[in-house]
């Protein structure tokens, strides 16, 4: 270990596996298994609307055509695959969008992995599944892999890695070693394996599908280690805290090893999940917000701004202030300017907007042309929890000027969406997926999971054919 190496603590690894394993759903607390529930129904109509998508539908096509066999069923087609297989296209599916729940601190959307992974484990065992046991795995998942990107830190980010397809390979494991039932050793193997398939670049949300998949192989890579770790596959056991080749040691600068377990059982990152009303990367929702509040609160259109100036953090200004060129759907989605004009001209940053034919739109690359934006030295002075605030002054043709400061974006737990948002975001997102009464039978019956007695009637919903594929 060099002298310039990170403070790393040791057994971490260790210490996260053996409470995975020993995970009970009475030791969750209300606000998780409620905030699991809710999880559970967003990240439903993510995957469910994520399959409908071309850059899905590749990756779909791929793995029938290796002709396992179908063990986990592919969400939305009445087809099957392995359960590994099945993992990796809904996983696909479930960040297919920007849509996806989103964790601040440790910037991972787990429920595009966690869902697919349990669901696919919980087919391929074809017994049944209390919804209790169902809703403990996705805990588990979201628990350890939050506290791991928690511990890499932004860090991990400014370095050019994406944690959806990084730290979430931990949710994975976690998930998939308590569906099976892994000892506490073999949960550190699973672990130890699924370190060394961590990856994804942030290059791809300039113009590419394969952030998408990024989600996806972390679903399939956990399936395979905890399938492999059952089988006596060793790991790395130190995989987190190794001062030379580990996890935090290599994908950050300056990690803070002490969240791998700090409040570990009683303060739940589960707990902490939020939820995207836009379909767009979460660091953007304060500033179209505020945009959209000045626009609102004056009785503005667009063609009475003449200019917009925006605030945010270094962070926020690094991923998504770059020059928006239409380089694809996942650029836009990740782009401020392009953001703030459909917010400017729609009044919503919704599916509509993000549609190809939308992309090359004049009247945006007109509105963008009046969009300015710049780090605030103020913003970051708040701290990490500030990343995603914004500051917006809006200046009219006739000289008027106005701002507004959003601190907290809305669908976060500062300023959270109720229950009753995301159900209404659901049954928007899966109009086209579902019919109306099989959407009204899956809400039912993700509310009272907690009582049901088997979840695979709930799974069968997702496995049928939806219309047209």
């Amino acid at each position: 270990m060099s002298d310039n190496a990170p403070s790393l603590l040791p057994d971490a690894t260790a210490t996260l596996a053996a409470f995975a394993a020993g995970l009970r759903y009475e030791q969750l607390p209300p606000s998780v298994i409620g905030r699991m529930k809710t999880s559970l129904l967003d990240s439903i109509g993510c995957c469910l609307y994520g399959m409908t998508l071309p850059w899905t539908q590749h990756v779909q096509q791929m793995v029938e055509e290796e002709g396992a066999r179908p063990a986990a069923s592919l969400f939305g087609t009445g087809r099957g695959a392995s359960a590994a297989g099945a993992a990796l296209v809904n996983g696909t599916a479930g960040h297919a969008f920007e849509l996806d729940d989103i964790h601040k601190e440790s910037i991972v959307h787990a429920g595009s992995i966690a869902l697919p992974v349990a669901a696919a484990l919980v087919e391929a065992e074809d017994t049944a599944c209390d919804g209790r046991r169902f809703l403990t795995a996705l805990a588990c998942g979201y628990e350890i892999g939050t506290r791991v990107g928690n511990a890499a830190t932004m860090s991990l980010f400014f370095r050019g890695f994406h944690p959806q397809g990084t730290s979430g390979v931990f949710v994975a494991a976690a998930t998939a070693g308590w569906t099976l039932g892994l000892d506490a050793g073999q949960m550190q193997h699973a672990l130890g394996i699924v370190g060394s398939q961590a990856g994804g670049l942030m290059a791809a949300q300039e113009g590419a599908m394969v952030k998408r998949f990024h989600a996806g192989r972390a679903a399939q890579s956990g399936v395979y280690s905890a399938q492999l770790a059952q089988r006596g596959f060793t790991g790395i056991t130190d995989v987190l805290e190794a001062s030379y080749g580990g996890y935090l040691s290599s994908y950050s600068d300056k990690p803070d090893a002490a969240r791998l377990t700090a409040g570990l059982g009683t303060e739940w990152e589960a707990a902490k999940v939020g939820y995207k009303p836009h379909a767009s990367v979460t660091s953007i929702h304060a500033a179209m917000d505020a945009l959209r509040q000045l626009m609102d609160a004056q009785g503005l259109g667009a063609d009475d701004i003449e200019t917009v100036d925006v605030g945010m953090s270094h962070m926020t200004y690094v991923h998504c202030a770059w020059e928006y060129k239409a380089q694809g759907v996942t650029a836009a989605q990740m782009n401020l300017f392009y953001g703030l004009a459909v917010i400017a001209l729609d009044g919503v940053a919704f599916v509509a907007q993000y549609r190809e034919d939308r992309l090359k739109d004049p009247r945006i690359f007109a509105f963008i042309a009046r969009i300015r934006a710049h780090a605030d030295a103020g913003i970051d002075a708040m701290g990490p929890a500030f990343r995603h605030a914004a500051r917006v002054k809006v200046r009219t043709r006739e000289g008027r000027g106005f701002e507004r400061e959003i601190l907290h974006r809305r669908g976060s737990p500062e300023n959270p969406l109720s229950d009753a948002e995301v159900e209404v975001k659901f049954r928007n997102v899966v109009a086209d997926c579902l019919s109306p009464g099989d959407i009204d039978r899956v809400v039912g019956l993700v509310a009272e999971l907690d009582t049901s007695a088997d979840v695979r009637p709930l799974l069968r919903l997702l496995a049928a054919r939806r219309p047209g594929a």
